[in-house]
């Protein structure tokens, strides 16, 4: 006896067109995350955070070398790298190198890091180490007071805050990283270009 074909499971081309636009929808939130795509978040950078949407950033003070105020807002119309480290922060120290690296791939009228150092009694050994390490690329800068730290709610060293052109946070990442990787670079440009 032959059966008439039947479809026992009607609803499963229903079910199935379902789930194929449930795979598709992340990768559509992925690319307007923060303005970046967050699968630059890999490899060296796979703990970099970035945020749902861009944040302001509070106008944050601190000094340069020779103890001249600056804010964040000198840097506009630039992508910024804040990096918050200490002379005596054994990550801090390992990381400055690939810092250095990262600051001479990228266009400095385009993307600055700016690291901002904690350091209060040991602030005379921040330029000595800069020379030990012949980090050339990056400036002196310092957290007097850690007022910037607590400003941006900093509680580990080192933390470092992507900030983009208009000065809004597109992500951080806390601990030391490998500043100078393929991954980090394409992450830094896709900064510049948010």
């Amino acid at each position: 006896m032959a059966y008439p074909e039947r479809d026992f499971f009607p609803g499963r081309r229903l079910v199935l067109a379902g789930g194929l636009a449930a795979l598709a929808l992340p990768a559509t939130a992925r690319r307007s995350f923060a303005g970046i795509n967050p699968d630059l978040a890999r490899g060296a950078m796979e703990r970099f955070v970035l945020v749902k949407r861009p944040k302001p950033l509070a106008n944050v003070e601190f000094q340069d070398a020779n103890d001249k105020p600056l804010n964040l807002s000198k840097f506009r119309g630039k992508a910024v790298l804040l990096n918050f480290w200490a002379t005596w922060c054994a990550p801090c120290v390992k990381e400055m190198p690939s810092l250095d690296r990262l600051q001479a791939a990228l266009p400095k009228d385009r993307f600055i890091i700016v690291p901002l150092s904690i350091d209060g009694p040991t602030k005379p050994k921040v330029g000595p180490f800069y020379k030990d390490q012949k980090l050339s690329q990056l400036g002196i800068y310092f957290d007097k007071g850690r007022k910037a730290m607590q400003g941006l709610d900093v509680t580990l060293l080192p933390t470092s805050i992507l900030v983009d052109p208009a000065g809004r946070e597109l992500g951080r990442i806390e601990g030391d990283a490998d500043w100078d990787m393929p991954e980090s670079i394409e992450l830094m440009k896709a900064a510049i270009a948010a």
